[in-house]
């Protein structure tokens, strides 16, 4: 599994206050990718671990909450790419956390299935969508986008890692 690490403030694990786990999914069908875009904000479906829920638990439950999109257990593979945020003071002063992102490759012949997402308010708000894109095209649709909303600057990057990463080890 590729890992990457961001730890600009070269925080020790006894400085960290809080971890948060996230799971992602590059859905693959046939040549395209499924990425979600909340308010010209793109990333890959998924979320937080809930206390107590396996990685495929909350992989699961995301995807048929973004997606509507059933998995099986069999589906899911081990996760190829791990990418690791130390931030200092963050989500306030005197606070430190970590957040660990998990990414997974889903191969599905499965299509959004509309009626079964269940969008939280701020995604409804966000006009969250999913959007079909082919494999081939994913890394420039989502340079393309960066310049769109300011916190692409984060999302992007690790998106693109995780695509390029998917296209050089798995794609066919």
């Amino acid at each position: 599994m590729k890992e990457i690490i961001y730890n600009y403030d070269y925080l020790s694990e006894e400085d960290i206050t809080s971890v948060v786990v996230r799971i992602k999914a590059l859905i693959i069908n046939d040549d395209c990718i499924y990425i979600g875009n909340e308010n010209n904000i793109f990333q890959f479906p998924g979320g937080h671990l809930e206390e107590g829920e396996t990685f495929k638990e909350c992989l699961k439950r995301e995807i048929l909450e973004e997606t509507g999109i059933v998995i099986l257990d069999s589906d899911i593979t081990e996760p190829f790419m791990k990418v690791t945020y130390f931030n200092k003071d963050w989500p306030e002063v005197g606070q430190n956390r970590k957040s660990e992102i998990y990414y997974y490759i889903i191969k599905t012949n499965k299509k959004p299935d509309l009626t079964k997402t269940k969008y939280t308010e701020h995604e409804k708000e966000g006009n969250f969508k999913i959007e079909e894109v082919p494999v081939k095209d994913a890394i420039d649709v989502i340079k393309k986008n960066m310049p769109s909303n300011p916190r692409n600057k984060v999302i992007s990057p690790d998106m693109i890692y995780a695509l390029d990463e998917y296209l050089n080890r798995f794609a066919n």
